[in-house]
């Protein structure tokens, strides 16, 4: 995307962004409580689904202050703001008696962004569905479907919104120069311009979300250490747990949201971070509901469900991290011998490690974290260069 202005200074998030993230923290929290006890995979696939749409709300008017700045208007944030919090009250019901509400009020904050977006003049082409989208229509019809069909619409909604404006994003300054021609040939009174993001304060935000996502971790992990008996194994596993969310966020402040090498936020391309950014964000989610499951009981082996929960989510982080490494080009001994490690080491304990007490369990995971954590250490001075 090399649509950003190099801006005199940097612009950091307002406090009426700070302010509509309050919400996304308590549909974080609704949202990590779904994956909780024993998820089967329709419950994973609705978590994924729930998740994205809670996001892709927070990602549009995130994308809107962006380019808006001062000019962002306030009562459409408020709105929104309030359409996030009536998703997050319905999500513990959203597969049954609350999934119309859910749907309604995704629909409303959707609508909402298209309306404010149009506003602004401007089209953002290096992530389309942040005005639009073309999984908006799904989500439209899914208010007037019954379930089970409703859940297939949701999800066609999803993989439409992310695979269209991936694929129109990467052809962002090709569109753009067809744009300017065609505006010319004409001679349109009324022009749209293409919108033009503000790489740091897009980094910065991006980077609060990770936030976010840690600080829902740390507090599951204290709300079932207070319900616990307290022993070693506990505090085995509270140690190793609080480790591991000490790393991904050292990984976030190290190399900021994309936690890759070499990945410049002044240089980010929306097309790629925004997937990214979702399913990094939503491993650490399962990582959270993982560890507050793992709390429950240290000294016992989790359950297969709960184990692929921990264990999966943060596999989804690392395969993400490198993914995004291998096509911005990070270094390659990053990708083969930190990366790659720390990606398989969780898959393999996912699928090996049913016996193993859950204390042990979490210190090979923090283990492999910590693995990653050690090149950002003792390289980053070379890679500064």
């Amino acid at each position: 995307m090399t649509e950003a202005p190099s801006p005199a200074a940097e612009r950091h998030a307002s406090w009426l962004e700070l302010f509509f993230d309050l919400v996304v923290v308590v549909a974080v929290a609704q949202l990590a409580h779904q994956l909780e006890g024993s998820p089967g995979l329709r419950d994973v696939g609705l978590f994924v689904v729930l998740f994205y749409a809670v996001w892709s709300v927070w990602t549009s008017f995130t994308l809107y202050a962006n380019v808006a700045a001062t000019r962002t208007r306030t009562r459409a944030m408020l709105v929104a703001m309030f359409g996030i919090a009536v998703m997050a009250a319905a999500i513990p019901q959203a597969a049954g008696d609350r999934g119309e509400a859910f749907a309604v009020a995704y629909v409303c904050c959707r609508w909402l962004g298209i309306i404010s977006w149009r506003r602004t003049g401007q089209l953002l082409f290096s992530w389309p569905a942040a005005q639009a989208g073309a999984g908006f229509v799904p989500w439209v019809v899914s208010i007037w479907v019954q379930p089970p069909a409703r859940y297939w619409l949701w999800t066609a909604g999803v993989v439409l919104d992310i695979a269209v404006s991936a694929f129109q994003g990467s052809r962002g300054p090709q569109l753009i120069d067809r744009m300017r021609r065609s505006t010319s040939t004409r001679g349109a009174s009324r022009q749209l311009r293409p919108a033009q993001l503000d790489p740091a304060h897009f980094g910065e935000r991006l980077g609060l979300f990770v936030i976010i996502v840690l600080g829902e971790a740390v507090a599951q992990v204290v709300m079932a250490a207070s319900d616990a008996e307290w022993h070693r194994s506990l505090f085995v596993a509270a140690i190793a747990g609080f480790g591991l969310l000490i790393c991904l966020w050292w990984l976030t402040l190290e190399y900021g949201a994309m936690a890759v090498p070499r990945y410049s936020e002044h240089r980010i391309e929306a097309w790629l971070a925004l997937p990214a950014h979702f399913t990094m964000t939503l491993g650490i989610t399962a990582v959270a509901a993982g560890l507050g499951m793992l709390a429950e009981d240290p000294a016992g082996p989790l359950e297969f469900a709960s184990r692929w929960v921990l264990c999966g989510g943060l596999a989804l982080y690392f395969l993400t991290t490198t993914i995004v490494g291998f096509v911005t080009g990070a270094p390659r001994g990053w990708l083969l011998w930190r990366a790659l490690p720390a990606t398989l080491v969780p898959i393999l304990l996912g699928v090996f490690a049913g016996p193993l007490q859950a204390r042990w369990l979490a210190l090979i995971l923090v283990a492999a974290a910590l693995w990653q954590v050690r090149y950002a250490r003792r390289h980053a001075a070379r890679q500064s260069e």
